[in-house]
């Protein structure tokens, strides 16, 4: 049985992780947030300690390591996009393994700074890439890994998930600190694609607000326009009929590609690819890094060229400016 730790406990997607670190058979001793609202914890890992203030924390490994002999194998990361780097770069100094939610971190730099800490510490970072994992994608992998060499697939990527206005007032809506559209919900897309498609060739940005990102992306082996929104107006017509709030949609070469179950357990089967020693690693989402850094600095040309038809929906002002 490892033991874990855990930064960023009241979030969205802590419960997965928690989850995944009892169905492998491991024990959260310790975690953190300056939120106290985590009776989630209670489902999982009601003896688990918790605390609000870092030093406490830090104090709490300390004395596990010092007064108990009870080493902290591992550290989950699930806390705000701009605290990744420095929550790794702890983890790593406590002699455990880092396990951070995506995106990695901000910039393509910190990567490199992050490698230089691995290789002074002997720890190991390891990302939570659970497209990579998922069924419909790795079989999607293996059909493009055993088509015809030498095509180039069309596809377009739409990922629309309304949020309210509460997303502006939180760090989501913050770009310093979540990256922006394309980092905060994108990049898992991206990622996937390079997985796929191979090295990137071009990378375009036609939209980037505060509620939309959209752009053109080649690679090796696919021609990419994607679309990516908070905003519930841009939702199409029949999913508002619906009631839903939420549309996802992958086609390749005109074909929708069905992959929308089968995301229930994903971070479980990450986390015991991490146990077994076969997680994704510090460079594995370098590529998709890369991409929404670059997304994030560049000069939006407009609705030009190779665009997602969703481009061209009318855009709309920033409700708190």
């Amino acid at each position: 049985m490892k033991k874990f730790a855990m930064i960023g406990a009241s979030g969205y997607i802590a419960p997965r992780h928690m989850q995944a670190i009892k169905e492998t058979g491991n024990e959260l001793v310790a975690a953190l947030d300056n939120f106290d609202s985590v009776g989630i914890i209670d489902s999982h890992f009601p003896n688990a300690s918790f605390f609000t203030e870092f030093e406490r924390f830090d104090r709490h490994i300390s004395k596990l390591k010092y007064e108990r002999n009870m080493h902290i194998d591992y550290l989950s990361i699930c806390t705000p996009n701009y605290l990744h780097d420095a929550h790794i770069r702890f983890a790593l100094r406590q002699d455990s393994d880092a396990i951070c939610e995506k995106p990695l971190v901000l910039n393509p730099w910190n990567m490199d700074a992050l490698a230089k800490i691995e290789k002074e510490t002997g720890k190991k970072i390891f990302n939570i890439l659970q497209l990579r994992v998922h069924p419909g994608i790795i079989a999607l992998k293996k059909k493009i890994e055993e088509g015809p060499k030498d095509k180039i697939y069309d596809i377009d990527l739409t990922y629309l998930t309304s949020r309210g206005t509460w997303y502006y007032t939180s760090w989501k809506g913050d770009i310093s600190k979540s990256g922006g559209i394309a980092t905060n919900i994108g990049v898992h897309f991206f990622d996937m694609l390079s997985w796929i498609f191979g090295e990137l060739k071009q990378n375009i940005v036609h939209i980037n607000t505060h509620d939309r990102s959209s752009g053109y992306l080649e690679f090796e082996k696919a021609r990419v326009r994607w679309f990516l929104s908070i905003n519930y107006d841009v939702l199409p017509d029949e999913i508002k009929a619906k009631g839903q709030r939420t549309y996802r949609s992958i086609t390749l070469e005109g074909e929708e590609l069905e992959f929308s179950e089968g995301f229930t357990d994903l971070h479980t089967v990450s986390y015991q690819e991490i146990l077994n020693g076969k997680g994704y690693g510090l460079e594995a989402p370098r590529q998709a890094i890369e991409i929404v850094h670059a997304i994030r600095n560049s000069n939006p040309v407009g609705p030009i060229g190779e665009y997602h038809p969703f481009a061209k929906k009318p855009l709309v002002p920033h409700p708190f400016k």
